[in-house]
């Protein structure tokens, strides 16, 4: 009799300890799933943060505003046809003999 006792109380420990420990991997399980969802949004605020980025860069880098900066801001100007010097790079061919280069 004293040994059915016992055993009751172990099954009860053990079933105890079994609904405790499923509590605890639900609540952890959602803890982990909110975590999960703020990782997400993360995420998500940095794709359009990086999509807004590349936009940006795109109208940043854009040939006339270049250009706009470079003779406003730099003085800089494109050269007189005079200042332009071309250079042959490679085998000259037999007829050439490179005295018929042209600045």
């Amino acid at each position: 009799m004293w040994y059915s006792n016992i055993l009751k109380s172990a099954l009860l420990v053990l079933v105890m300890a079994g609904a405790l420990s499923v509590v605890t991997s639900q609540n952890q399980a959602r803890k982990l799933f909110v975590a999960l969802q703020h990782e997400k949004e993360l995420a998500r605020q940095m794709e359009v943060e990086w999509g807004q980025l590349q936009l940006e860069l795109s109208t940043l880098a854009t040939p006339g505003r270049v250009e706009k900066i470079a003779t406003q801001k730099l003085q800089m100007q494109l050269p007189k046809k005079e200042q332009i010097r071309f250079i042959r790079i490679g085998h000259s061919s037999s007829n050439d003999n490179g005295s018929n280069q042209q600045p």
